[in-house]
């Protein structure tokens, strides 16, 4: 996890938030390696779960909404963690992350938990005072259920149906840790897929398995992911049933996806706090019903620590040491590197020439900086399937190099074919 870390670091995936005035705990800042692979899990997040699906739409709703819709969602009540402080040093944690009466490192007595509230608090407008208080959204969720009847009835879409949202999220988490996976701010997937109450446990059936086969088609090695059905001592008060998609991280088994079945809870709770009708009338079979959800929910920062963990590998090659992460292609930050094999001119040129050439179809980056083998290692370490070197033989022959990441095989590519080549491997 550190080396990761620290490659994360180095070669531009994420930092720590404000890193130059010592950082903030649980935010992260993503460089430009990182906001490509993230748009490339949202991408094929939302390619999968709405424009491939003709009973899917997407909505994008406010951070920011009306207090009554978390009052009505039970998040001012309920939406608490347990916390411990340290009489010693005064640090906090979560009841689940301490053993015994007192702190592990400096033997201080812990004091009696209390619940602590995970929602962000704000102002609108000019006063600070309760009339003005909103809260930063501590799920995607709501935004959804909120919006349930203006999709409805501009869509004329009939259960089963999903609404889609990709977007931030905001919990003041009492201990953030281990880099990205637990953030104070990050960013959701969600799915809240409406069905006819009698159908509800069919679909949590699917989708627990839809979800699980998406981690696999990006690449992730299916030794180290699981179902885990929820023990009914787990499950909120509301769900009838829940699974999660578990990795296996070098901390140690823990949710990647959470699949609940969750009732009309939501809708129920809106209709009821709000006055609005949030029912659905089947006209086919003329009854009225308020539909049960089923939700599959994933975070984009999560996803993208368990695709670099999955894919990171020290190889020894011809006595050296080798890092590799072994990126599906589909969510690369790049997936052609075109790299000259010097500075002269001749080769830039060219190089530049075929660089254009490819743009359009795949993720390129030129470099030529440093010798060959140093950059051949540096797209390695940032997941780049394929390098096409261009050489003083390309001036002659119009042929270029094309090295596998992977297997690290050169084959001699004809210029003109390098882009069909490339899109038969990259398929």
């Amino acid at each position: 996890m550190e080396r990761l870390v620290s490659l994360a670091k180095r070669r531009g995936f994420f930092f720590q938030s404000s890193d130059i005035y010592g950082g903030i705990q649980g935010i992260y800042d993503f460089g430009p390696l990182g906001v490509a692979l993230r748009n490339n899990v949202k991408r094929a997040w939302w390619r999968t779960m709405v424009e491939l699906r003709d009973d899917v739409v997407g909505i994008d709703a406010g951070i920011l909404m009306n207090p009554k819709v978390w009052v009505a969602s039970g998040h001012v009540q309920n939406f608490t963690d347990p916390l411990v402080e340290c009489k010693k040093c005064h640090q906090r944690f979560r009841v689940d992350q301490v053993t015994g009466p007192r702190h592990a490192e400096d033997g201080g007595e812990l004091t009696e938990a209390r619940q602590f509230n995970l929602m962000f608090k704000t102002f609108i407008g000019p006063m600070e005072n309760s009339s003005a208080q909103v809260y930063l959204r501590p799920e995607t969720a709501q935004g959804i259920f909120v919006n349930f009847a203006n999709v409805l009835n501009s869509t004329r879409l009939r259960p089963p149906f999903g609404i889609a949202q990709i977007g931030k999220a905001f919990r003041n988490e009492i201990t953030p840790g281990n880099s990205i996976f637990r953030l104070r701010e990050f960013e959701q997937m969600e799915l809240e897929y409406f069905v006819p109450p009698a159908e509800e446990m069919k679909w949590l059936d699917y989708w627990k398995d839809a979800r699980l086969k998406f981690y696999q088609s990006l690449g992730i090695r299916s030794e180290n992911l699981r179902l885990r059905a929820h023990e009914k001592d787990e499950l909120a008060h509301y769900a009838r049933g829940a699974y999660d998609v578990e990795y296996a991280f070098p901390f140690g088994w823990s949710e990647l996806e959470g699949i609940a079945a969750r009732g009309d809870y939501d809708l129920s709770a809106h209709q009821k706090a709000s006055g609005r009708d949030l029912s659905y009338f089947d006209d086919i079979k003329r009854e009225r019903y308020i539909p049960h959800v089923v939700e599959p929910s994933a975070g984009v920062d999560r996803t993208m620590l368990t695709l670099m963990i999955d894919a990171y590998h020290e190889e020894e090659v011809r006595g050296e040491q080798r890092v590799v992460l072994k990126l599906h292609h589909a969510v690369a930050p790049i997936q052609v590197a075109i790299l000259p094999l010097s500075r002269k001119e001749t080769l830039t040129a060219l190089a530049a020439k075929v660089e254009h050439e490819l743009r359009p179809y795949f993720r390129t980056e030129y470099d030529d900086t440093q010798s060959i083998g140093k950059r051949y290692r540096r797209q390695d370490e940032i997941g780049t399937p394929f390098a096409v070197t261009i050489d003083f033989e390309s001036l002659a022959d119009q042929a270029a190099t094309l090295r596998s990441r992977d297997d690290m095989t050169q084959d001699r590519v004809p210029i003109t074919q390098l882009r069909s080549t490339l899109a038969e491997r990259l398929t």
